[in-house]
């Protein structure tokens, strides 16, 4: 009897491009311009501000498309490390999505032991990050989220730098 198991396919990874050291400040000043262009100290009040008002939320967070943290007002988490998992988070949900077949993801929601987390694409260059309390459900916290992300979306509109 022959053996049917067959080794494993060896795949190559999907690799990035090879970008210019971040040490190289031309490669700084690319990534600067690649940013969106809103005021993020007059978004960070905004968050405050959202944040007190929407029942529910304990946290907000900004971040550019591709990780970098724009402003945030959280309890504890590390935000900067927030805003690039976010980045990441919302690239697989894509992929995710169009293998599904179910069009572009309008948010990654996360339900933990002591709370919930959602991922929204505000725009092409910005995701928005809210942290649920503990002891709400999943649907009460998607509705809170969803309050947060209209108010976000308002405020960016106003601050937006042209």
């Amino acid at each position: 009897m022959s053996d049917i198991r067959q080794s494993p396919v060896s795949l190559p990874l999907p690799m990035r491009e090879r970008t210019k050291s971040r040490q190289d400040p031309s490669a700084v000043s690319e990534i600067h311009q690649s940013q969106p262009r809103v005021d993020t100290e007059a978004m960070g009040r905004e968050l405050q501000v959202i944040r007190g008002r929407v029942d529910r939320i304990n946290g907000l967070l900004l971040a550019s498309r591709d990780g970098l943290l724009l402003c945030g007002d959280t309890r504890g988490p590390h935000e900067e490390s927030v805003a690039a998992m976010a980045a990441a988070t919302i690239g697989l949900a894509g992929k995710f999505t169009d293998q599904a077949m179910v069009g572009e993801p309008r948010a990654a929601v996360f339900e933990g032991m002591s709370g919930h987390v959602c991922i929204f694409p505000v725009d092409t260059a910005i995701l928005l990050v809210v942290f649920g309390e503990r002891d709400t459900n999943t649907g009460l916290f998607t509705v809170a989220a969803r309050q947060a992300l209209a108010q976000v979306q308002m405020a960016i509109n106003r601050h937006t730098v042209s």
